[in-house]
């Protein structure tokens, strides 16, 4: 199905709130996804969303984060500093250890010391990373030298770090172990 007219476009307001009023799911080519979406979350709030491959999951996400449009309806959202992704995959820059965890900051815009970078290794299980790796300056090709579980847990480290309001998470513990996995929601939730 397409859309007929997609110069009417909706609406994108600043809010503390993420809702979806009467949003469509289209891709930015005119797919209808789904034809409208209206949902409302506020800080504190879990919401999960699940369903099919393919039936606009992650689309939703590429909306909230302005990387597809909004072609009707009313999107009330944050700022995009207050909203961190985490998908199943995540990007690992080219640089150091420490790099890959307060990503997408660089050094002169860590504020939190060694000591306290290392305790958010330890809170997602990584710990250990420090010493096996030679220290917080070491560069590597990190997508080599970590493994899934590794990688997926860095990334819920940044997620520690830069304290967002709202956290979206895409099937980003799927290779993790259960016990892990829940230590991880747990510690989140607290």
């Amino acid at each position: 199905m397409k859309l007929l007219d997609i110069k009417k476009m909706g609406k994108i307001v600043k809010s503390e709130n993420i809702r979806f009023d009467n949003v469509p799911v289209v891709s930015p080519n005119g797919d209808v996804l789904l034809n409208e979406l209206s949902f409302e979350i506020s800080p504190g709030m879990h919401l999960m969303i699940s369903g099919p491959n393919g039936c606009g999951k992650s689309s939703l996400f590429r909306i909230m984060g302005d990387l597809w449009p909004v072609t009707a309806g009313t999107l009330y959202k944050p700022d995009l500093e207050k909203i961190f992704y985490i998908p199943q995959r995540p990007y690992l820059p080219q640089g150091s250890l420490r790099d890959q965890l307060i990503y997408p900051h660089n050094k002169e815009q860590c504020t939190a010391s060694d000591d306290d970078l290392f305790e958010l290794l330890k809170n997602v299980k990584l710990g250990y990373l420090v010493a096996r790796e030679g220290g917080w300056e070491k560069e590597n090709d990190w997508n080599d030298i970590l493994s899934g579980g590794e990688k997926q847990r860095m990334a819920m480290g940044r997620l520690i770090y830069h304290k967002p309001t709202y956290a979206i998470l895409d099937e980003c513990t799927s290779a993790v172990s259960m016990d892990v996995e829940g230590h991880l929601y747990k510690f989140m939730k607290s």
